[in-house]
């Protein structure tokens, strides 16, 4: 064999190892995802949807390089725990949580694992971080509100219905998040309003309580964040309607339901977040030194076609707030 031919086969077998190396697919990453809904409701696709997009965004495509395991809670206690202990034991590089009632299943699953929670009301309260600014475990993410908007909702009620005398709280008494929300509420100063209130836990007890709170006059509703509302928000905004009862809520997906007015945070924009946190933790950092968020952004929806229905004529200040309005 010539000189030139042994060294360029030598120069070539030097290749051939890297060029192999170059063509191994990149490491699959995995996450976890624990939603409070189930797999039906539209809401919850269009969040994932938002999810998924800012992954994309971010160089992780789901199937390519990052597998994404969901379950569907559907509201279900005895499932969040299940599917927790599912997900664990599937070790995925992080778990991405709906509401505080995942994140507690979750965190009594693993206190390990890399957690990012989206939409949780007051996460120091619950004990599932330290601080805000320094979380220290292994949860993060996106704080829901400050309990402070509960004010907000039962002045915009009065907003936009002035005749209303007579509240009534739509709150989870078994909750952290419930009590908070109803006592920023109740901390209102004085502006002509009675408050009384409704438990939300099974659909036959809020509509005896509904029908028996509209039979006096002047009367609205102020609907809180639930782990109920969440699943059920046709059949509160349904019951609403039924007693011609203007009621203000803190999510959008009961305005798409029939409900009159919503106002709180932009949920999509969370999920943008999260995935941004998620990005953060795959790449190396640590949930205990990114801080929890508080939302920026908050929005105000009106249904005009319930308006009309409960004889509202909504004032022009508050439509000009509105960031959507439903025809």
């Amino acid at each position: 064999m010539r000189r030139r031919e042994f060294i360029t086969l030598l120069g070539g077998a030097a290749v051939w190892p890297r060029a192999a190396h170059a063509q191994q697919p990149e490491r699959l990453r995995h996450i976890g995802i624990l939603m409070s809904v189930g797999e039906s409701d539209p809401e919850g696709q269009a969040q994932l949807t938002a999810f998924r997009q800012k992954l994309k965004e971010l160089g992780w495509v789901d199937g390519r390089n990052v597998r994404l395991n969901i379950r569907w809670g559907a509201g279900n206690a005895e499932r969040y725990h299940r599917y927790a202990a599912d997900l664990v034991a599937l070790a995925p590089d992080v778990i991405v949580a709906v509401s505080s009632a995942v994140v507690a299943a979750l965190q009594q699953a693993t206190r390990a694992m890399p957690i990012v929670f989206i939409g949780v009301i007051d996460p120091v309260g619950a004990g599932f971080v330290a601080s805000l600014a320094r979380p220290a475990g292994n949860a993060t993410g996106f704080a829901m509100f400050e309990y402070a908007i509960g004010a907000k909702w039962l002045q915009l009620l009065k907003e936009v219905a002035p005749y209303v005398t007579r509240a009534a709280v739509l709150r989870d008494p078994t909750i952290a998040a419930g009590i908070g929300q109803f006592a920023a509420i109740q901390a209102v100063g004085p502006i002509g309003m009675e408050l009384s209130v409704i438990g939300l836990h099974d659909g036959a007890t809020i509509e005896e309580a509904v029908a028996a709170f509209a039979r006096g006059s002047n009367a609205g509703l102020v609907v809180t964040a639930s782990p109920f509302g969440r699943n059920h928000p046709d059949v509160i905004a349904t019951l609403a309607a039924q007693y011609k009862l203007p009621a203000v809520y803190p999510f959008l997906y009961f305005v798409t339901a029939g409900g009159l007015i919503s106002y709180g945070p932009d949920i999509l924009s969370r999920w943008a977040d999260g995935a941004g946190y998620v990005d953060r933790i795959l790449k190396g950092e640590k949930p205990a030194d990114l801080p929890v968020q508080a939302p920026t952004k908050y929005e105000l929806v009106i249904n005009l076609k319930t308006a009309r229905a409960l004889g509202l004529e909504l004032p022009a200040t508050v439509l000009g707030r509105a960031d959507e309005i439903i025809e």
